[in-house]
């Protein structure tokens, strides 16, 4: 029995099918959603949605981060950014976790939430360059 899968990103609906199983890049780690999962909304780190049809991946989005929200029929991905693997950019990856990188070393190290954040970018900018080694 398939799960309906919608990836949302801020600009347009990006994909909306029935898939296997997806497997989304939650900041808890990986977690692999087919249909009569238990309910739940993840955050979502940077990272790559991996699809399923039976046991093949049949595509890979990179998403810079997000929230999923899980019900036994249906997974609704709302990304800060998706972009199918193939179209990932290491040079921009590399551009981004320099940015991010910067953005570290000059944060207040007593404000929590500010170097949450960059670690956040940090992470989603390595995970970016992955994606696009892996492509």
């Amino acid at each position: 029995m398939p799960v309906d899968l919608e990836i949302v990103s801020p600009e347009r609906l990006l994909l909306s099918r029935p898939v296997d199983m997806v497997v989304i890049p939650a900041a808890e780690g990986e977690i692999g959603v087919q249909a009569q999962h238990s309910p739940m909304i993840v955050l979502l780190r940077g990272g790559t949605i991996r699809l399923y049809e039976g046991a093949q991946v049949t595509e890979r989005l990179f998403v810079s981060g997000g929230f999923a929200e899980i019900t036994p029929s249906r997974v609704t991905v709302l990304a800060d950014e998706a972009t199918p693997v193939a179209a990932v950019s290491r040079a921009e990856g590399e551009r981004r976790l320099a940015a991010a990188q910067g953005d570290y070393d000059r944060a207040d190290k007593m404000d929590v939430a500010a170097l949450d954040a960059a670690m956040a970018r940090l992470q989603s900018a390595r995970a970016m360059i992955e994606a696009a080694q892996a492509a």
